[in-house]
């Protein structure tokens, strides 16, 4: 296929300064030359070393998925074990054990005491304690499916990829109950750290009932009642998932203070009562009238003075990171709906939807949520 001519160089003289120091680091030669000259290697060693994990990060990606499947970090949790120990438990030969281990080692996922002795590792160790980490790890095989070929997966018609399959209720806001377990058990694997990290930011003192759309089996909505004495609430989720809300409100002591409401909130009216509601991980599934007609909804299910709270993976903005733009961008593409949006943008929207002082909080772990909120004037 013929290739297009390059854009004549812009004007400026910085982008002439940039186009002319990128050039030489392309250079082989100069690259050659910063690798001997002992001010430049370092910084010439980096970023062939930053370049080089970029090839091969799904490499590293696959050796994580492995680890998880055969359960490596659990099985070393109580210390070192022998790799013929780890043989027998796992089932899988020596010599392929021996090749794995090396490779999560040097990935800081185990570490190897000797030749044969492994211990887990700090990243390891760090998985074990963030069970939804895991779930998304076991749940990554079809997403890499779809990026088997990136430029397609960009341009796929909507409902055509793996992950839309599984996701399929976000377009059409019904789901099968098979299906409504498989999402709302991933979501609820992951949503703990989602959970600790809003609340962290972002405490419900002085809400005395929470609406939570499309808040899934009740985990975000259960870590709320604990973390917040005298606060009830709802969620309001598809009917099959919202019998799974009542469930584990029952398994968890906390029928007294948490109900669920069936209904689709891309169709139907926001159950009206509460003063504060949330949207933990529902906006970045939609396209921008969608989302728009959500906030509107929950403007108009919100009394004078009632609190608004947005939190997901947003994007960057100015400075695309690697979380929101990398990662959660080419996740909602593989969806074929949605796309991560920076704070700024969810303020944005939330003030066209006639919510007032919306506040972008400070985040502790960007790379798991950010948080926007805000109030419905009148109080």
């Amino acid at each position: 296929m013929a290739t297009a001519d390059p854009p004549a160089a812009p004007a400026g003289w910085l982008d002439r300064l940039r186009i002319w120091a990128h050039r030489r680091i392309a250079d082989p030669g100069f690259q050659a030359w910063a690798t001997r000259f002992p001010l430049t290697r370092p910084l010439a060693n980096r970023q062939g070393a930053r370049l080089f994990d970029l090839v091969s990060g799904f490499v590293y990606s696959q050796v994580l998925l492995a680890c998880v499947r055969l359960d490596l970090f659990r099985l070393l949790d109580a210390g070192p074990r022998d790799l013929a120990d780890l043989s027998a438990a796992t089932g899988l030969d020596l010599d392929p054990l021996d090749r794995l281990v090396r490779a999560a080692a040097a990935l800081d996922l185990v570490r190897l005491d000797g030749r044969d002795r492994v211990r887990l590792g700090p990243l390891g160790a760090a998985l074990l304690g963030a069970p939804g980490v895991a779930a998304m790890v076991r749940h990554h095989p079809m997403f890499y499916r779809d990026l088997e070929d990136p430029i397609a997966l960009l341009t796929a018609p909507r409902g055509q990829t793996e992950l839309a399959r599984f996701w399929s209720y976000v377009g059409t806001g019904a789901a099968e109950d098979a299906a409504a377990r498989d999402y709302s058990a991933l979501m609820a694997a992951s949503q703990r750290m989602v959970a600790a990290e809003t609340l962290a930011v972002c405490p419900l003192h002085g809400v005395r009932r929470l609406l939570d759309v499309g808040g899934g089996a009740g985990a975000f909505l259960i870590a709320a009642l604990r973390a917040t004495p005298g606060l009830s609430g709802s969620v309001f989720d598809l009917p099959a998932v919202a019998d799974q809300a009542r469930a584990a409100f029952g398994s968890a002591g906390l029928e007294g203070r948490a109900d669920a409401a069936a209904g689709s909130f891309l169709t139907d009216p926001l159950p009206r009562g509460a003063d504060a509601i949330s949207l933990i991980r529902v906006l970045y599934d939609h396209d921008d009238a969608v989302v728009r007609r959500i906030l509107a909804a929950a403007h108009a299910a919100l009394p004078p003075g009632g609190r608004i709270i947005v939190s997901e993976p947003m994007a960057g903005g100015a400075r695309p990171s690697r979380a929101g733009d990398a990662y959660f961008g080419l996740y909602t593409a593989a969806m074929t709906s949605g796309r991560p949006r920076a704070p700024e943008t969810h303020a944005e929207f939330l003030a066209d939807a006639g919510f007032a002082r919306p506040r972008i909080l400070r985040p502790r772990q960007g790379f798991v949520t950010r948080v926007v909120t805000a109030r419905k004037p009148g109080a």
